[in-house]
């Protein structure tokens, strides 16, 4: 059965745009049958503690002497990692933040990536790699490169190193820009904009979500 692992990471539980896009992904992906299921982690309702000990980091083979890390922490890496290679398809919703990523979700990349384990480092192992990832990343401003906030986003090219070029993973980024619009004034003009990429970034995730299904 084809498995879907939903991961949210918006602090806003009611009007957040990447929560909204992330469950259409997920609805969409539900609707294609009943064999279809979906795992879910919500990083801000549950969020994870930040890697307690620079040990895992690396398989045990490769630490050190006195990288001994807790059983219990090894023990969540552990099944953080198994709910991603369980997975047929994840999807991700990664907000900006400040210009970069929530640091829930950030908290749950360090937990994956793993020297030995989940990225090649003396052997040539690379569990994840083909797995599609959809990052669907919101944004209360525009950040096209070739716009005045070009080079800002600090969201989305971590993510893509980390899962893409370091995991292997397939990445897929959907965006969603101007999202403030309908909240402070001065960008009340851009509404429009922020419509069409609203509407743009819903019928991205419901292609991939078939697509992939």
């Amino acid at each position: 059965m084809p498995q879907l692992l939903h991961i949210d990471s918006s602090a806003d539980l009611h009007n957040s745009v990447s929560r909204r896009l992330t469950r259409m992904f997920a609805d969409t992906w539900r609707g294609q049958g009943s064999g279809h299921s979906v795992v879910e982690r919500d990083l801000h309702r549950d969020p994870l503690p930040h890697l307690p000990d620079a040990g895992l980091h690396y398989a045990r083979r490769l630490r050190t002497a006195q990288e001994m890390p807790d059983a219990a922490a090894e023990a969540l890496q552990a099944e953080l990692i198994a709910e991603v290679i369980a997975a047929d398809v994840v999807v991700i919703g990664a907000p900006m933040y400040n210009w970069s990523l929530p640091s829930t979700l950030k908290a749950w990349l360090d937990y994956i990536h793993v020297l030995g384990t989940t990225v090649p480092f003396d052997t040539a192992d690379q569990p994840l790699a083909g797995t599609p990832v959809v990052v669907v990343s919101s944004r209360g401003n525009t950040y096209a490169a070739d716009g005045p906030n070009g080079g800002q986003d600090h969201t989305v090219p971590p993510v893509e190193l980390t899962l893409g070029t370091s995991l292997g993973m397939a990445v897929t980024v959907v965006t969603a820009e101007l999202t403030l619009a309908g909240r402070i004034a001065p960008m009340a003009p851009l509404a429009a904009k922020a419509a069409e990429s609203l509407a743009a970034a819903e019928e991205s995730v419901q292609h991939l979500a078939r697509a992939l299904g």
